[in-house]
């Protein structure tokens, strides 16, 4: 996953980027006088940090590797590799360097090994809320944030509402709306699933396979058939 995380530092050059939002907490101390001495360089500037940050990662330096991460994404929030690669970080590294630290799986409850992974993916979350001040419509952070939600949360319900905002997105892959409505399915929303297959259904380009219209169809029928759907009142698909 994170072969690509020293990618950044390839790109380094100075770019001016006026719209930089500043943020609270420690990272703003002084960032005001920082960012104006940078100046165009907080693009190469976030690069350099970005490879700090993962200098910090192989050492399981938690502390320094969150910080350097969120000044990464402050110096530069364009990069959306920034975001992703950071919340994965948090919402899977971190936790598994946690309970290492704490003597390894064998030495601590599963009890207490579920609260560990719930904080950093929380965290995680919080992460991407900022990614999402920045990438407001971009659908792989709402997707990474369903994942999150869904792996390390277990919280069915907001991953299939992450995977329904992901899919609304530009930019959304085909599979997102298909995930929306398997989670709803799931949760035992099965008329929700199929209204929203109805709706998804031809809307789908038949040669595209990535599209999986034949798979869509399929789910369609198989919840027809657990509603008991009247044959007069089933699905009828358009002609290829």
């Amino acid at each position: 996953m994170l072969h690509r995380i020293v990618e950044p530092v390839s790109r380094a050059r100075c770019v001016a980027r006026p719209e930089l939002r500043l943020v609270p907490g420690a990272l703003a101390v002084g960032q005001g006088a920082t960012f104006g001495i940078l100046g165009g360089c907080r693009t190469m500037m976030a690069d350099l940090v970005w490879l700090r940050a993962y200098l910090a990662w192989e050492r399981r330096d938690a502390p320094a590797t969150e910080t350097l991460l969120e000044l990464a994404s402050v110096l530069d929030p364009h990069p959306i590799y920034f975001w992703l690669n950071g919340a994965r970080i948090i919402a899977y590294d971190m936790p598994a360097w946690e309970i290492a630290a704490a003597g390894g799986p064998l030495k601590i409850s599963p009890t207490q090994q579920a609260l560990i992974s719930a904080v950093q993916a929380r965290r995680a979350l919080g992460f991407l809320d900022e990614a999402m001040i920045y990438h407001p419509a971009n659908a792989a952070l709402w997707i990474e944030r369903a994942n999150i939600e869904l792996n390390r949360l277990h919280e069915t319900a907001a991953a299939a509402e992450s995977y329904r905002r992901a899919s609304q997105q530009p930019d959304a892959p085909y599979f997102a709306a298909r995930l929306h409505a398997e989670l709803l399915r799931r949760l035992g929303r099965k008329i929700e699933a199929l209204a929203w297959l109805v709706d998804l259904h031809p809307r789908l380009p038949s040669n595209v396979e990535a599209a999986a219209a034949d798979v869509v169809l399929a789910r369609i029928r198989e919840l027809e058939r657990e509603l008991a759907v009247p044959i007069e009142q089933i699905y009828r698909a358009p002609a290829s």
